[in-house]
Formats: C-alpha cells, structure tokens, sequence
C-alpha cells in the first residue's frame, strides 16, 4: 500500500485526530479482520517503516545519531517497536474502519494484481531512501526525456494516496511537536514560542511542497517500474474509488498520528543518551 511517505504524509496533526474522532462508523470490523487486512494492503510494512523516520530527528536538533553509538540504534528500536505501533493501529482503525470500506479495499489488494502491487511497495518502504530517490529521479529523468504519458499517471496517483493535501503540514506539526518534546525534556533550549516556530516551518512552504512532490514522484516511478502503464492506470483508478480514498484518508490520519507520538517520545528518552567519547 504506497504511504504518506511516499510523498510520505492540507491538515493539521489536531485536525487529523478530529478525522479519527468523527470517522466512527457504523459497523466497526473486528480485530482479527483488520489484522488480516493490515497483512493484505500492506499497511503493517508501512507502519514498520515509520522507523526509518529516525533517521532525522537528531538533524532537527542539530545533533547527529553517531554521536550517541550505539545508544542511539537502541532507543529507536525501542521507541518504534513494531509491536506497539501495530498494536497502536489496531485500536485505532478497530474504532474507525468500517466493514464496507475494509472489505472493498481487501478485495483490490487480494487480487493478483494487488498483491503484485504490496510486494513491490513492501520492498519499496524497506529500500534503502537514498539509493531509492537517486533510481527513481534517473526513471523519472528518462520517462520525460521519451516524452511518456506515464509521469502524469504517476502524478495522479499521488493525488489519490494524498487527496485532501495533509502530507505537509502533518510532516510541520510532526516536527513541531518533536523540538517541544525535546525542549520541554532539556534535549534543546528554544529560543523562540511555539507560534513563532510554527510560522517558521511555514516560511518555506512552497518549497517543501514541491520537495515533497519531486519526492513522491521518484519515489512512485520506482516503486512501479517493474508495472505497465495500463496496470499504472488500473491502480490509480482503484485508488480514486470514494470508498478507496475513505481507506486512504484514515489510514494516513493513523499513521501520522503514530508517528508524532512515537517522535515526542523519542524527544523525552534522547534526555537519557549520553555523548561518545573518543578515547
């Protein structure tokens, strides 16, 4: 199931929760079957990958990862525990996955072509970032270069994973609510308030936007090299199916929601690292 990271993730973290909160349907469906629909979609991979994310907290802060050895590979092993962050989804999407909506989505995904599709975007989530972008912007450099109607199929795609926009500004409150963590916990000392800082990670949103886009795009073209155009464009109509985007809209909300939790507890454990000396 091709994430919010993917393009990776125009609506505030608070506004997502408020999503989950009014997403309460009628027929909620069962544990187990969301279990099962978690493996189908592939949407137990893309939480696993939330992870990788790690990677750029000590950035934000200013610190870097290697500073901290082997203490560091420890805590975020712990902190994004795929346990918990499964366990976390379940609860959530227990209250607010309708049957209608999981049974419509599993009956893509289960399809030959659907589970060609979680094999691909499982390998994806779990490529290695940079090695991914760089392949992906050379595809997308050679499908412009013959002119291929593909890119904006791929393009379209995007918009379907990310309908109502919230990729960017949840990836802003994600990163707000971490350097208030850290401050908050002694990790940094702020020098500015919180609106202050919230319009500064606005400053730049026109380029973060098109960062994000440049991004999904590479990012999509890699993914799917290995599918025709015409399988392209059957997924893409899948995914722009209103029950389709009703599984798209949650699952996002779920796991930004996730992923800011798991980045203000990251902020509160960093207090506990201790620097590397060098003997």
């Amino acid at each position: 199931m091709t994430r919010l990271f993917r393009g990776a993730l125009p609506l505030v973290l608070g506004s997502l929760f408020l999503v989950l909160a009014l997403a309460l349907p009628l027929r909620a469906a069962d544990r187990a079957r969301i279990e099962a629909f978690l493996v189908t979609t592939g949407f137990d991979v893309a939480l696993d990958s939330i992870a990788q994310a790690s990677a750029s907290a000590p950035g934000m802060l200013g610190l870097e990862a290697e500073s901290f050895g082997s203490q560091w590979t420890t805590l975020t092993r712990e902190v994004f525990d795929t346990g918990v962050m499964r366990g976390r989804a379940l609860d959530i999407l227990e209250q607010t996955l309708s049957d209608t909506a999981l049974d419509h989505a599993v009956g893509f995904y289960a399809s030959d072509l659907g589970q060609r599709l979680v094999v691909a975007e499982n390998a994806a989530h779990m490529a290695d970032d940079d090695l991914k972008e760089e392949a992906g912007e050379a595809i997308v450099s050679e499908l412009v270069r013959h002119g291929s109607t593909r890119i904006e199929s791929l393009k379209r795609m995007n918009r379907a994973i990310d309908s109502s926009g919230t990729a960017l500004r949840a990836l802003q409150e994600i990163q707000l609510r971490f350097l208030l963590a850290a401050s908050a916990a002694g990790v940094i000392e702020l020098q500015m308030e919180t609106e202050d800082l919230r319009e500064l990670l606005r400053s730049n949103e026109t380029e973060m936007r098109n960062a994000l886009q440049l991004s999904a795009l590479a990012s999509a073209a890699y993914t799917y090299q290995a599918f025709s155009d015409h399988e392209v464009d059957t997924y893409t109509e899948a995914l722009e199916q209103p029950l389709m985007q009703e599984v798209y809209e949650l699952l996002n909300a779920v796991q930004y929601s996730i992923m800011a939790d798991r980045f203000e507890v990251l902020a509160v454990r960093m207090a506990d690292l201790q620097p590397v000396q060098d003997l």
